[in-house]
């Protein structure tokens, strides 16, 4: 008699992120009042950092886009000041990744121009740009900047070819892109950089998916797949994969998993439904998640991407009645660890003139920091420069920790003392508190200054650890964040000082009584 070992394999699989959830932000977190535009363009429309919320808008006689601090909610004025150098619609909004104060835009007007944003509450509309780049014929609809080379910004407008940038240069005006890439045949629809910027990824109107190295401006892998007619592309992180969105032979929407190396059949090709509208797909590198939200829908479905079959696990989907037009995505540095976010999205409602956040949220019951969703992410520091890039050099992204207290290395230039936000938002004991640590630097400041550590022998290294932190080894402080960030760390500095102050003083009230004791004892004898 033989017994047949019957295997058995969960029906579900294990995941911290079964349960995330879709929260839209409160009427009083939203942004009310916004004349977001109407052009039918297939972008974004918005362009989020921790600093500000950026829109395009509707606007008559040229092109206009409006800045708002992220703290700034509510009701806008109607009179609320405006960047509005473009003579024609303004199509894409990006930030620049490594400077919250710098926004590229691009327009029908056949230009691209890159704007300093002033860091107090704008007062008069923005007409002059920083750079003006001088290259395309005719409109252009879509920018990217490099993300991990500084100053490198690439454009593709309807003259369907890709312009590379290089803003580190003294002139206004740039004429001369550093590399054009001609040989797509039609207009592009989509450019995704992978992680380390070495590849470029792009959609193109005729139904074909290229992987190109952008600076020799060469096609590495092609696409041609009759049954999928791409809208948008992207690289999955370092996961040699691409995903893209578009629809089937029946006129579906549809999403496909694509090999990186080998193009010529999807991995995986998944119907969503029968609806028309655009589906625009966001990638999480440091979760794995996949977010795909459709133009007109109200409704964000989200996945899970595994490296092996099935690849594409479908997790939830967040509902809601009011459809967006465009969206916005908050950088993973500007989210609140507290509540767990894991993924902050801005919502476009030109129906009622809104954006509405919405937060994705991991259900936790401790509200200490999640270190296994919260893993090192890309941060704001540049890894090389425009030069080193264009010269053939690669680097992934410098990584920075989310944990509340640890250094966030910024190319940021200082804020000033008197921020506008900051008085708006901040009671006035602390106000007072950080303008002073502004002003006065601390008597080690004073004393040594911010020396390198290989400037300093071991005696003075010791002065400056302070509760496991090496002061010297910091560059001093160059945004808010930053700045109450030392500010909360000094503050507990001090308190730990205190109670040894304390304790030290117990001590030698209990020696000086055993001293006293001991001389009584003495006297008797």
């Amino acid at each position: 008699m033989t017994i047949t070992k019957m295997s058995w394999s969960p029906q579900y699989r294990s995941s911290k992120f079964r349960h995330v959830y879709g929260k839209a932000a409160s009427k009083e977190k939203c942004y009310d009042c916004v004349p977001i535009t109407r052009s039918v363009h297939d972008n974004h429309f918005c362009a989020v950092n921790p600093h500000f919320v950026a829109v395009v808008t509707e606007c008559a006689g040229g092109g206009a886009f409006i800045v708002i601090p992220v703290n700034q909610t509510g009701k806008l004025d109607p009179h609320y000041p405006r960047i509005c150098g473009h003579k024609g619609n303004v199509l894409d909004i990006k930030w620049n990744p490594f400077d919250d104060f710098v926004i590229a835009s691009c327009s029908e007007d056949t230009t691209v121009k890159v704007w300093n944003i002033p860091h107090h509450l704008l007062t008069t509309n923005i007409t002059d740009a920083q750079k003006e780049l001088l290259g395309h014929s005719r409109r252009v609809g879509l920018i990217e900047w490099h993300p991990t080379a500084s100053n490198i910004l690439f454009s593709t407008g309807y003259d369907y070819k890709i312009m590379i940038w290089n803003l580190d240069t003294k002139e206004s005006v740039i004429q001369t892109p550093v590399k054009t890439i001609h040989f797509h045949t039609d207009v592009i629809l989509s450019m995704s950089f992978n992680t380390d910027g070495s590849l470029l990824a792009t959609a193109c109107r005729d139904r074909k998916i290229r992987v190109i190295d952008p600076r020799a401006g060469t096609v590495l892998q092609e696409a041609n797949n009759k049954s999928h007619r791409v809208n948008k592309v992207l690289f999955l992180g370092n996961m040699k994969k691409l995903l893209s969105t578009g629809t089937s032979r029946w006129n579906n929407r549809q999403i496909a998993l694509w090999d990186q190396g080998d193009l010529s059949v999807p991995l995986l090709e998944e119907d969503m439904d029968g609806s028309s509208g655009l589906l625009f797909p966001f990638y999480d590198s440091d979760t794995h998640m996949l977010y795909v939200l459709g133009k007109g829908d109200g409704n964000i479905r989200y996945y899970e991407i595994s490296s092996e079959k099935p690849y594409l696990n479908y997790l939830m989907e967040y509902r809601s009645p009011l459809p967006q037009k465009g969206i916005g995505i908050m950088p993973k540095r500007g989210l609140d660890v507290s509540s767990c976010e894991i993924f902050r999205f801005y919502k476009l409602i030109p129906a009622k003139y809104l954006i509405e956040p919405v937060s994705m949220i991991v259900p936790r019951r401790s509200e200490s920091y999640q270190e296994d969703i919260y893993p090192m992410t890309a941060g704001a520091q540049p890894a090389m420069t425009a030069q080193e890039w264009l010269s053939g050099s690669n680097k992934g992204p410098v990584l920075m920790s989310l944990r509340p207290g640890s250094v966030i290395l910024n190319s940021l230039p200082p804020l000033p003392a008197k921020e506008a936000v900051l008085e708006a938002t901040e009671p006035a004991q602390l106000r007072t508190r950080v303008a002073d640590i502004i002003e006065k630097p601390s008597r080690v400041q004073e004393r040594w200054g911010y020396w390198k550590a290989e400037e300093r022998g071991p005696e003075d290294r010791k002065i400056g650890l302070s509760n496991g932190f090496d002061v010297f080894e910091c560059p001093p402080p160059k945004t808010e964040n930053e700045l109450l960030q030392m500010f909360y760390r000094q503050q507990e500095e001090i308190r730990r000082l205190r109670e040894l102050t304390i304790q030290r003083d117990v001590q030698i009230k209990q020696l000086e009584l055993e001293i006293k004791n001991l001389r009584m004892d003495s006297g008797r004898f």
